[in-house]
């Protein structure tokens, strides 16, 4: 099976979805990361672009994914990006990826990048009721810490997990050996974004669901066949 994720920055396809892809690929299937703003040109202490470009690609080797599809919408902007063409990005990367799954940001994250990603994934994921194409299985939103985690009370439902991946040891530390192939993105303990906090998630979430280590996602849209 072909797994797509569409994310806003280099690094949230990994936090949200990096244990996961490296237990897919090495099963078998192929995982695809999407970055819309693949130079994150407002991200500060960001290391020059070709370093950064570099970083990507080291990142998706770890988990076994394939080539980055990168994207050069505005970082920190995509609110002033019109929506649609966001929408018709992404649904040339359906057309050419094929996915039979998708997951995305939550639309109540923090991070208003991650919000316009996830609206605009939303209308994109529908391209087979309107085009001839290969239709998905399901649409599903991630979490990722520093963001999901830290969105202020809103309209919309914050993140709920449904639908939970065991990833044991093995996978989760190849999570960690990628996000630390991005210069500068990991921190010191408190922060989410540290080694601790993302082990004390995924023993969290195994919990949950009584599996060893997993990361957890939340259905938009699933379609069952029996």
């Amino acid at each position: 099976m072909i797994f797509l994720t569409v994310t806003a920055h280099p690094d949230d396809e990994v936090l949200g979805f990096g244990a996961t892809a490296a237990k897919l690929t090495s099963e078998g299937h192929t995982v695809v990361n999407c970055i819309l703003s693949g130079n994150v040109d407002a991200r500060q202490h960001r290391p020059e672009l070709e370093e950064l470009y570099n970083d990507t690609c080291k990142a998706q080797e770890i988990i076994g994914a394939e080539k980055p599809i990168l994207g050069t919408f505005p970082n920190i902007k995509f609110n002033t990006v019109p929506h649609l063409d966001m929408v018709q990005f992404i649904e040339r990367v359906i057309e050419d990826v094929k996915p039979d799954y998708i997951f995305t940001h939550h639309p109540s994250d923090m991070n208003d990048d991650h919000v316009c990603t996830s609206r605009a994934c939303q209308a994109a994921a529908r391209l087979f009721q309107r085009k001839d194409v290969k239709p998905i299985k399901g649409l599903f939103y991630m979490e990722i810490l520093s963001s999901t985690d830290w969105a202020m009370p809103n309209n919309l439902l914050p993140f709920q997990p449904d639908s939970f991946i065991e990833v044991g040891e093995e996978n989760f530390n190849k999570k960690i050996s990628a996000l630390e192939a991005y210069n500068g993105v990991m921190r010191p303990f408190p922060h989410p974004r540290s080694i601790e906090a993302l082990k004390g998630v995924a023993a969290y979430r195994g919990g949950q669901s009584g599996k060893y280590y997993a990361e957890a996602f939340q259905t938009a849209f699933q379609s069952l066949e029996f």
